[in-house]
């Protein structure tokens, strides 16, 4: 398998977009033409209208967005029928030429990282992906064993560092040695993505760079220059796409050096709650798909620059 960093770049440019779409099956929030799946849980009818809504998805995705970026826990609390679910999903991905960006957000010590690496990353894993998110927060010895499977399947890695959440702040910014932490990490993760360029000159180590935080991201992009970033928080947490775009880099194709997500705003939009039918349900999303691209510029227009939500997040730490 090639780069992950050179196959990034390409499906940048081959798609013209970094967007990435979000699997996130809430069974609350899965349209009722999917099946009735709040009869519970784990109930037969749930996990038929998480399976079906997630391919469906899937399907809108195939040549419209870089990359999907299904959310492990979903499928968890599904049991093992979930996981077989966030398998088959992760398989029909790939084979359709799409990234797969497991966000699982693993991490611990030694031998536990090396048993996590073998089970997420790569496409031969159990559960294949091109890219895993991983927790560096146990400390940076704990990624060796992700690096290390990485490197040899030719994955790629996100480590959080910036995240979108309001309360990030509240250990981020933490002071470190007269640096905020998230910026003192991202010096300890500078060497190591930078020995891991690939001939497109991006590395396959990259971070998680909130939407929310656009100073942040620019300035984590002068720290890791050669990083890939992934870049959640975008639509329906607040930031539009002038700010989800600060981290990235402009490109004769359009913007490159990562990817940036949306769920709801991609997979829940009001218009397909609303659906009578499969086809309006297709249509809707389709639409929304395309209101977040133009020629390979992201859409700075009417649904989702809310520049007031993002105004609130940032002055909230």
């Amino acid at each position: 398998m090639t780069h992950f960093g050179d196959r990034l770049t390409e499906v940048n440019r081959r798609t013209a977009t970094p967007l990435c779409m979000g699997i996130d099956p809430h069974i609350s929030m899965i349209p009722t033409i999917f099946g009735n799946a709040q009869d519970g849980t784990t109930s037969d009818a749930a996990i038929r209208a998480i399976d079906d809504f997630s391919m469906a998805c899937l399907e809108q995705a195939i040549g419209n967005v870089a990359a999907i970026k299904p959310q492990a826990a979903f499928f968890e609390q599904q049991g093992p029928v979930g996981m077989q679910i966030l398998q088959n999903l992760g398989h029909a991905a790939i084979d359709a030429g799409l990234l797969v960006i497991m966000d699982a957000k693993r991490g611990d010590i030694g031998s536990t990282s090396t048993a996590y690496a073998a089970g997420w990353i790569g496409h031969d894993a159990p559960f294949p992906s091109d890219a895993l998110t991983v927790n560096p927060w146990l400390g940076i010895d704990t990624l060796a064993p992700f690096l290390d499977c990485a490197d040899a399947t030719g994955s790629g890695l996100f480590v959080l560092n910036r995240t979108s959440n309001p309360g990030a702040c509240d250990l981020q910014d933490q002071m470190v040695n007269g640096q905020p932490l998230y910026q003192h990490l991202a010096a300890l993760l500078a060497p190591l993505a930078t020995a891991r360029r690939g001939k497109s000159g991006l590395s396959s180590l990259g971070i998680v760079a909130g939407a929310t935080w656009p100073e942040e991201a620019e300035a984590l992009r002068a720290s890791l220059v050669d990083a890939p970033f992934l870049i959640p928080g975008f639509g329906a947490q607040g930031a539009g796409a002038e700010k989800a775009t600060s981290g990235l880099k402009r490109g004769k194709h359009g913007w490159e050096g990562g990817l940036i997500n949306s769920t709801r705003s991609l997979i829940f939009p009001q218009t397909a709650a609303a659906a009578g039918s499969l086809e309006e349900w297709r249509h809707a999303i389709a639409e929304t798909i395309a209101e977040n691209k133009i020629h390979g510029k992201m859409n700075y227009g009417k649904i989702f620059f809310n520049r007031y939500d993002t105004r609130h997040i940032l002055n909230s730490c």
